[in-house]
């Protein structure tokens, strides 16, 4: 068959998964157009019995109910765990694996993203990183899966969060505020329209366009402390070194945006915000390195039209438009003035209060077309253990 080219001999180096291959599926059958199972059934399956990857398939009947299923599962039984699904199923997997109290090791369990929901934007970053074409749908599930079968391995960088109520949680893709968490929720009724959901709620969206205002702080890549923050946060999980707590002020070296009125604020691990909108046209993050994007207050509704749409093909920084802002950094803080509006992060919607975060280097195994690790600050993250 003419994807015969993509198996591997049984001795797999580390950064491979092994061959025969063991994984567990979770897949969210009213996720997109409600048409997981079937394109699993149909587009996936075949190509894994090709590649000798044996699969137990779970399918998840409500929220958090991935998450749930990852902390009580014996995780030794699989070599990789597969997310079909959109992006948010995803944070659900990783968070329930930080949530374990073997989450240093936990993490480390390979994860593969199938797309099967609206945004796949995560999907759509590996699909790059691979060297394929933009695409969308059914081609983009078919590249995603012979890159499971091909069993490569890159390590992805995870950002920690810390709200203002308490709660800590990950990060695989994004957090947005302001227009982009305003369309993912106000498009949420469009839900079985597909990818194009994102499209009819920008559109309704620029319609009755609106200003945000809160404070945004970040910690610049290059910028290098006198000392290590005298009030790191302590919890369970990885270590948030650049961060203090929200009532303190962020440290000395961090600079401080002067604008308090936005349009929109968007964190970005990756290349891609959906399958159609290639967000981070400068490339694959470094390690320990996020995108940060904001679009000041002022900016037009043409003009952010022409923006949304040029991102589409990755043009948008060309169009030089004055309000929009890219900087890449490694922490943020972000404290919006008032409850007006949501967060979005992975793609899930919470509630709007003060938020920080840090991004930590290489800290999980995804199914890649690449294995090399992201180039820069950190390379820490060994290549998960192999069977015996």
């Amino acid at each position: 068959m003419w994807w015969g080219c993509v198996l591997f001999v049984a001795d797999c180096p580390r950064g491979l998964l092994p061959r025969p291959c063991r994984v567990l599926v979770l897949l969210n059958p009213r996720s997109g157009k409600g048409k997981a199972l079937q394109l699993f059934q149909s587009r996936v399956q075949p190509f894994l019995e090709e590649a000798e990857i044996s699969f137990k398939l779970i399918l998840t009947e409500r929220k958090n109910h991935a998450r749930e299923l990852v902390c009580a599962e014996e995780l030794g039984r699989w070599d990789a765990l597969a997310v079909m699904s959109g992006d948010g199923l995803m944070h659900e997997v990783v968070n329930g694996l930080m949530e374990r109290p073997d989450w240093e090791t936990a993490i480390q369990k390979p994860l593969c993203s199938l797309p099967g929901g609206s945004g796949n934007a995560l999907a759509a970053s590996v699909n790059h990183y691979a060297g394929y074409e933009q695409v969308t749908n059914e081609d983009l599930l078919i590249n995603c899966t012979l890159l499971l079968c091909r069993r490569r391995l890159s390590p992805m960088n995870l950002l920690s969060l810390h709200t203002a109520s308490g709660l800590r949680l990950y990060s695989v893709l994004s957090l947005s505020w302001g227009f982009v968490a305003d369309v993912d929720l106000e498009s949420e009724k469009y839900r079985r329209l597909g990818e194009i959901r994102f499209t009819v709620g920008t559109f309704f969206r620029l319609a009755s366009l609106r200003i945000y205002q809160g404070q945004l702080a970040y910690l610049p890549v290059g910028t290098v402390a006198s000392k290590r923050p005298a009030s790191t946060l302590v919890q369970k999980g990885p270590v948030d070194t650049h961060l203090v707590p929200l009532e303190e002020p962020v440290p000395s070296h961090w600079t401080v945006v002067p604008e308090q009125d936005f349009v929109l604020v968007l964190v970005l691990l990756h290349t891609h915000l959906s399958s159609e909108l290639f967000a981070a046209p400068m490339g694959r993050c470094e390690a320990g390195v996020m995108h940060l994007f904001y679009v000041r207050a002022g900016v037009s509704r043409a003009v952010l039209l022409r923006l949304f749409l040029a991102m589409q093909k990755g043009k948008h920084m060309e169009l030089d438009c004055p309000y929009l802002v890219h900087v890449p950094v490694v922490a943020f803080r972000l404290e919006p003035r008032s409850q007006r509006g949501v967060f979005s992060v992975d793609g899930e919607l919470m509630v709007c209060e003060a938020v920080q975060g840090q991004v930590h280097p290489n800290y999980l195994w995804m199914v890649c077309g690449s294995r090399d690790a992201p180039s820069g600050r950190d390379s820490r993250r060994r290549p998960p253990p192999e069977d015996p």
